[in-house]
């Protein structure tokens, strides 16, 4: 009975201090394959999407809002420099200078009827020699005490060449047909003619007043002028401009014995 119960516990304590067994390691599980999917994303290269030849990108192509506003802008500018210079044109035209046309034959051989002239009138201040339109609204002439008194006069323009302006003395010899300034005979190869006409305005030698200015045709035989009353001593406010440049010359009337003036600057 002894030995059973010692037997009995020696097996249990073999069961008791009975050493574990190492722990059977488990093989590795070999890394999984990577999904398909996940293989898809890494192994295709990314692809551009190209597009048709010969159609334009969206960069290159063209837009109709900018395009059309390039071209509001082009007229505008278009716009904006035609009125500048129909007011460039107008300002020269209105203050600067003027287009005329020669109406009769005073002033034959110089200038012709129906020429057309460019007259100059800013600023201007008539000078002996000069061709000037006038203004004759009305003409001057001198009294027995040597005034300016106003008399009638022809009521339209006209054109003439200044023959002395104010402070000279003016003598017309109608019998000589000669015409002098402060004593000294004038060299006019302007005249086809000499002078032997006098309408009588004044008593020479006269002196010009001070704002005045007097006149006469080249065509001195048939023009009226300083020594006719209609027109007399000339108001430098009377003056419109100076003649300056035959931009048309008149074609002479058939039978006539004018010669068709030139164009360019007048003398």
């Amino acid at each position: 009975m002894m030995e059973e119960e010692k037997k009995l516990t020696q097996d249990t304590e073999e069961i008791i201090v009975t050493p574990e067994t190492d722990p059977v390691e488990e093989p590795a599980k070999a890394p999984e394959a990577p999904s398909e999917e996940t293989t898809k994303e890494t192994t295709e290269e990314p692809t551009e999407e190209t597009q048709p030849a010969g159609e334009p990108t969206g960069d290159d192509q063209p837009d109709g809002n900018i395009d059309g506003k390039a071209l509001f802008n082009d007229v505008i500018d278009i716009l904006e420099t035609m009125l500048v210079s129909v007011f460039g044109v107008l300002l020269i035209f209105g203050y600067f200078m003027r287009p005329v046309t020669v109406e009769g034959r005073s002033m034959v051989p110089t200038l012709h009827n129906e020429d057309r002239l460019v007259m100059f009138r800013l600023l201007y201040q008539p000078k002996q020699g000069d061709v000037v339109v006038v203004d004759n609204q009305e003409g001057h002439i001198l009294d027995a005490d040597g005034n300016i008194e106003p008399h009638k006069g022809l009521n339209e323009n006209i054109i003439k060449r200044v023959i002395a302006v104010s402070g000279q003395k003016v003598e017309v010899n109608s019998d000589k047909g000669e015409v002098y300034v402060d004593g000294v005979k004038l060299d006019e190869p302007y005249v086809n003619e000499l002078t032997y006409t006098d309408d009588r305005a004044f008593s020479y030698p006269i002196v010009i007043p001070d704002g005045y200015i007097f006149v006469m045709g080249d065509n001195r035989n048939h023009s009226t002028d300083s020594r006719s009353a209609y027109v007399g001593l000339v108001s430098k406010e009377d003056v419109l401009g100076r003649a300056y440049f035959r931009y048309l010359p008149a074609t002479p009337e058939e039978g006539s014995d004018e010669e068709k003036g030139s164009f360019g600057f007048i003398k």
